[in-house]
């Protein structure tokens, strides 16, 4: 009896096999997906991790399956009349499907499938258990491939009857013709590939959510951050970009700290569509969300950490980055994982090469997107709106159309750049396009109904995480720099950051940290509202800028905290970007006439002759008419410390005047909760005004730090307007007046065990003033990212 089990058991396992009996060493036997899916299984759950029960077909029961059906000599035959070009790829394609969808079963595979399907379903306590059924090649997510959506996926499926077919149509799948194609490319045998069927038991994502995650930024390859995309529904419309997704970020060297809540960014999309089950003749649909699903977060905090944890798990124990997709069942709301693979981008770049991109001499603004990797690219647009039409393509031209799915491959292959007007970091468009290495603009929501064809645009991934389609042809410059030959200094080399989305990109120099994070630029690219205006909104008199913050706050009950919210995340990503080293956040210095631009600020901002020398920085922060917006900004400052965990932000005061004024700004900011000393704070003052350098002693009693702004210290010294034409001749931050106070500063922050750093432009325009700095004992020299090379080399020893 015992033996007979055995055996059993054996002869089963050489056709199937439950994922908990399959290791990642067995991609050979079931392909990269399910011995992915075994080993987790098998290895993980222990910590937590869950994974849907199934099963996987093994390359025996394929191979069986191909010469019961007198199948393996025909596809080689059909593949070499395609390669001698006696036939077309649509025709070997079509006449290879046909010989598997025309198959029938060896009597033992299918009794094997249907059996582990029937135990399957027993152990979820029903008669037919609905089942995903996935392809898993025996040659795919290789560090060097990664096949991604070369095969099919069929979901809801229920019934012996049709599952078997489902697998048929899956190992038919293995010759579709994008497969044919991208094997050829990469030098594959087409008859040696095997295929395995994964059946794995549904997640009820479809009344739930479901997305793919990253354990590395997709496109400058930081990995310290987890990346999450997620939408309602069952996940193929992520993967087929088909949807503009929900994205969430996650620093993970905090996520081990449970009282921190480390999410860096949280952005909604529109999410207009959703994939859910249909009835027996089509397992699956889409219908359009609601206007409540389409402003909601598919995930919450607590959903987005677990997630995170997940794939940090998942990410030690392959020892790579990963590529994940998981699902949220909506009924009992529980999250599974049901796919993981090794990312096969950024795993094989360089880490000592770095290449950056500028474009000059920009048209307007045409589209914005989400881009894909850092290139810029000029070109001609190819308006491609229908698969059908794909031959009219022109090589070398920038395809545009609404979205891709596997079908497109061969033609992006030939494209010069891509934009899309749906789909996320994670949808096909963007996963290919990397992995060829195009840039791509995703997401553009109208591209296809604002450019034509044969159009010159600029395609422009080179500036943060926002891609940018700008009308004509823009000059480009490219920069390619060894970063392990750059000199060491002892004059920490820090960086300005204005653009958190930029961020990430720049994190790959070898920085001191950020000297320089400016406020404003968050407060009018992300928030674009006065925060005194969110403050006082319902006595507001402009009608349409009620009606605007309305539309730029929706979903959050109380709108000052759309501006902490916003504000703090910013900040989160710079910091993310140098963490642990410092960043050092500069609060709002916006003038009168600037502040009075943003959305609502006119009714607060009194009108100024010199607005550069009138209400501006510290001045404002313990003024009536602006003390409640200083609360907001000092609010986002303690949760990005104290909520997210990034104590790495370091504050700085713009244009304080006095001490006095310095004692009036640290006591408002005590009472706001951000008490210099505590939890670590630091607090810097900038020295732009002759006053800062006059009684240096007595502010360096108030501050940890000075960072000296050499424009307005010259404008302020010298007396000219640093914005005048007629007078640009005499604005010089080397005149002998500049560098004798910066010397002076520099000698008295030195006495007193103060750090002292400058974050003005000039050591970046001269290396000559970079070397008197060193030579006058500053701390740091901080300058905007495209010019840290020529400094580092200025100030090497």
């Amino acid at each position: 009896m015992n033996s007979h089990k055995t055996n059993s058991i054996s002869f089963v396992g050489r056709l199937v096999r439950d994922f908990e009996h399959i290791a990642r060493s067995d991609g050979a036997l079931v392909g990269g997906k399910n011995s992915s899916l075994g080993e987790m299984v098998r290895t993980l759950g222990s910590q937590g991790i869950a994974v849907p029960p199934g099963f996987a077909t093994t390359s025996q029961a394929y191979w069986e399956y191909v010469d019961a059906n007198g199948i393996r000599d025909n596809i080689a035959s059909l593949v070499t009349d395609w390669q001698l070009h006696k036939r077309t790829l649509a025709e070997t394609g079509h006449a290879v499907r046909s010989l598997f969808l025309r198959g029938t079963w060896p009597a033992d595979v299918a009794a094997a499938i249907k059996a582990e399907y029937r135990e399957l379903s027993a152990k979820a306590g029903v008669k037919n258990l609905s089942v995903a059924v996935r392809s898993s090649a025996t040659a795919e997510d290789l560090p060097d491939a990664s096949f991604a959506g070369q095969q099919e996926s069929y979901l809801n499926i229920s019934g012996v009857e049709a599952l078997l077919d489902a697998c048929r149509r899956c190992y038919a799948s293995l010759f579709t013709d994008r497969a044919i194609s991208y094997r050829q490319a990469k030098g594959f045998d087409h008859t040696s590939i095997a295929l395995s069927i994964g059946v794995q038991q549904m997640v009820r994502s479809d009344v739930g959510g479901s997305g793919v995650m990253f354990t590395i930024d997709t496109e400058s390859g930081f990995n310290k951050v987890v990346l999450i995309n997620a939408a309602w529904g069952l996940g193929e419309n992520i993967v087929q970009g088909t949807v503009n997704p929900d994205e969430y970020q996650v620093f993970k060297p905090l996520l081990s700290d449970h009282s921190l809540v480390p999410i860096l960014e949280k952005k909604c999309g529109d999410k207009s569509i959703k994939m859910v089950y249909g009835d027996a003749g089509m397992p699956t649909r889409n219908v359009p969300t609601s206007k409540a699903e389409r402003a909601a977060f598919v995930l919450s905090d607590d959903e987005i950490l677990q997630l995170a944890r997940w794939a940090c798990i998942i990410e030690e124990h392959y020892g790579c980055p990963m590529d994940i997709e998981w699902a949220k069942d909506g009924i009992i709301g529980a999250l599974f994982i049901v796919q993981a693979r090794p990312e096969t981008v950024h795993s094989r770049q360089d880490a000592a090469v770095f290449k950056s991109y500028t474009v000059v001499k920009k048209g307007r603004v045409l589209t914005t997107g989400l881009s894909v990797g850092d290139a810029a690219i000029s070109g001609q647009v190819c308006l491609i709106e229908n698969i059908k039409d794909i031959d009219k393509f022109v090589d070398n031209s920038i395809l545009v159309t609404e979205s891709t799915d596997p079908d497109w491959v061969p033609v992006m292959k030939r494209a010069a750049a891509i934009i899309t007007d749906h789909g996320g970091r994670t949808s096909h468009a963007a996963i290919v396009s990397r992995e060829l290495g195009l840039p791509a603009i995703v997401g553009a929501r109208n591209a296809t109904y604002v450019l034509h064809g044969g159009q010159d645009i600029t395609a422009s991934c080179a500036e943060g995480d926002v891609g940018f389609v700008y009308e004509g042809i823009s000059d480009i410059t490219e920069q390619t720099v060894d970063l392990s030959g750059l000199p060491k200094s002892q004059t920490k080399i820090m960086l300005n950051m204005a653009n958190p989305a930029a961020a990430y990109r720049w994190s790959r120099l070898p920085a001191d940290g950020i000297g320089l994070a400016r406020m404003e630029f968050v407060v009018s690219n992300a928030i674009r509202v006065h925060p005194m205006a969110l403050v006082h909104f319902d006595h507001l008199k402009d009608e349409e800028a009620k009606e605007e913050i309305t539309r730029l706050t929706l979903g959050y009950d109380d709108k000052s905290s759309y501006f902490v919210d916003k504000l703090a995340h910013g900040f989160a990503t710079i910091c993310a970007a140098v963490y642990p080293k410092p960043a050092i956040i500069r609060l709002s210095d916006f003038k009168t006439n600037e502040y009075a631009g943003l959305i609502g600020g006119s009714e607060f901002e009194p009108r100024e002759e010199n607005p550069m020398l009138g209400f501006r920085g510290a001045s404002r922060y313990y003024s009536p008419r602006y003390k409640e917006g200083f609360a907001l900004e000092c609010r986002a400052i303690k949760r990005l410390r104290e909520e997210i965990g990034l104590t790495n932000a370091i504050i700085m005061i713009p244009f304080c005047r006095t001490v006095g004024e310095a004692r009036k700004v640290l006591n408002v900011m005590a009472e706001n909760g951000l008490r210099r000393g505590e939890n670590g704070l630091q607090v810097y003052v900038m020295c732009e005004i002759p006053s800062n350098v006059i009684l240096a002693a007595g502010f360096a009693e108030h501050f940890d730090g000075f960072s000296i702004g050499s424009n307005d210290l010259t404008q302020l010294t010298l007396g000219v307007d640093r914005d005048s034409g007629e007078l640009a001749d005499l604005f010089d931050e080397q005149d002998e007046a500049v560098k004798w106070m910066i010397e002076r500063v520099i000698s008295v922050a030195s006495q007193k065990g103060c750090k002292i750093g400058i974050c003005g432009q000039a050591p970046s325009d001269h290396p000559e003033f970079a070397k008197f700095l060193v030579d006058a004992g500053i701390n740091s020299i901080s300058v905007s990212p495209d010019s840290f090379i020529a400094v580092k080399k200025h100030v090497g020893v």
